[in-house]
């Protein structure tokens, strides 16, 4: 069986499309939050940034075609915009720290 012919693999990745569209959308709505709200929302954002770290690193190691080259794939529209997955991750961590430490400056 194909790494993508695995039930599990598609719900999984159903499951974080849909959080992750979820997220973006309430994100919209980030300012208008009170501090627990945000806190909130940072611990879901971080919890969905593991969740997809596990998830890619699924790709990583099998040893499926299909999954190799979604890979490259991913790799190559990363290195377009002149960064690696990894640095992706770093970067959204750092967005995610930054919102933590400005809830730490302004608590009301």
């Amino acid at each position: 069986m194909g790494f993508f012919d695995s039930e599990i693999v598609q719900q999984e990745a159903k499951s974080l499309f849909e959080d992750y569209q979820a997220l973006v959308q309430l994100g919209g709505k980030y300012g208008k939050f009170d501090r627990e709200g945000k806190k909130q929302y940072i611990e879901q954002m971080e919890a969905m940034m593991e969740r997809y770290r596990i998830f890619m690193k699924r790709f990583e190691l099998s040893e499926d075609f299909m999954a190799q080259m979604t890979v490259k794939q991913l790799n190559t529209q990363f290195d377009q915009f002149g960064i690696t997955p990894q640095q992706m991750f770093d970067r959204m961590y750092q967005t995610l720290e930054g919102m933590k430490a400005e809830l730490e400056r302004n608590p009301y």
